[in-house]
């Protein structure tokens, strides 16, 4: 009885509440949308390329001999310094030698044979034809003389300029192939080193020969050094999958760096990028290269357009793609808008 009591006093207020004027407690969802909006112009911007690898020289070769053999000797070790015209090492020269004499021999019966064939055709003894034939033979083993002792020569390496030696290959009384690696060289006595990074293919594609860069190392005492690129690969590494760009140092690094030590640098593009630069706040629903932000055409209506994203800097985003037909951009009041949002400008 007592709750059937309480039930209607209550029940009057409960129908006075559902009786309340709904425009008193909710808010007009026609009513225009405040926002703040800045004007969208395209700047050049020269955005850096950050990239790593090691420092070589611009001349590292494999040094190999011409022919195969048992590999007799080898006169320097892995990290000696080397001179133009200095020996490196020497074949067993016992069969190459053998080879030399068999042309030479070769050679010389081809010239007793020659010199009695031309006798013999002034006599009439011989056709034309033979004595030709005696002729071409002739030259065919002093060609063959010839190839012999090229090869003879090149049984030995010997430095082609001033340099260290990087890697050792093979060792003594070791049978080698033509062409094998014996040794890695460079011509690092010059002083011609530079700085070789691998980069993607979009940093690839934003640099030029010619342009600047910043080297640094952790190398105790080595202050950052400019540089200029010098060279780009021309395809991409099957290992990494990356490019590679060679930097020169403007400063002489001889004697101050040796192949393989790992350096850094920061290049920047001479020819810059067109883009928009927008605040962090314009910018919904961002996920990798594109996002999404609102525009305006009529200052009066907010219209959601995906753009793309290039590059996030310390204050603001990098957009390169999707606001070429509008020229406002709306910064705040984002989060309460949709597309075709009624909106009033405020300042």
């Amino acid at each position: 009885m007592k709750i059937k009591r309480l039930y209607l006093y209550l029940f009057p207020m409960i129908l006075a509440g559902c009786n309340h004027p709904a425009s008193e407690s909710r808010v007009d969802p026609e009513a225009p949308i405040p926002v703040r909006v800045i004007t969208l112009q395209q700047q050049t911007i020269h955005d850096p390329v950050f990239a790593s690898g090691n420092f070589t020289t611009d001349d590292e070769t494999m040094r190999s001999f011409k022919t195969g053999g048992i590999l007799q000797r080898l006169y320097v070790r892995e990290g000696d310094a080397v001179k133009k015209g200095q020996l490196l090492a020497a074949l067993d020269l016992t069969e190459i030698t053998a080879h030399v004499s068999q042309a030479r021999l070769a050679f010389e019966k081809a010239q007793r044979d020659y010199t009695r064939l031309s006798t013999l055709y002034r006599d009439s003894v011989i056709t034309l034809e033979q004595f030709q034939n005696a002729g071409t033979g002739l030259d065919i083993a002093r060609e063959q003389l010839t190839t012999a002792k090229f090869n003879q020569a090149f049984s030995e390496i010997r430095a082609t300029e001033d340099g260290f030696i990087l890697r050792k290959f093979v060792n003594e009384g070791q049978i080698v192939g033509p062409g094998t690696p014996v040794f890695q060289t460079n011509g690092a006595g010059d002083g011609n080193w530079i700085l070789r990074v691998a980069v993607s293919d979009g940093q690839w594609s934003s640099l030029s020969p010619g342009d600047s860069a910043v080297i640094t190392s952790d190398l105790p005492g080595m202050q950052p050094m400019k540089g200029t690129l010098t060279k780009k690969s021309e395809g991409v590494d099957p290992v990494t999958g990356t490019f590679t760009l060679d930097i020169k140092p403007v400063n002489s690094l001889k004697n101050r760096v040796a192949s393989g030590m790992f350096g850094k640098a920061t290049i920047t593009p001479s020819d810059g990028r067109k883009m928009w630069v927008i605040p962090y706040e314009a910018l919904l629903d961002a996920d990798g290269r594109s996002g999404y932000v609102f525009v305006t055409s009529d200052q009066q209506t907010a219209i959601k357009t995906k753009v793309s994203v290039a590059g996030i800097t310390r204050n603001n985003v990098l957009v390169d793609g999707g606001l070429e037909k509008y020229s406002t951009l709306i910064v705040s009041g984002s989060a309460y808008l949709s597309d075709q949002s009624r909106i009033n400008i405020i300042h």
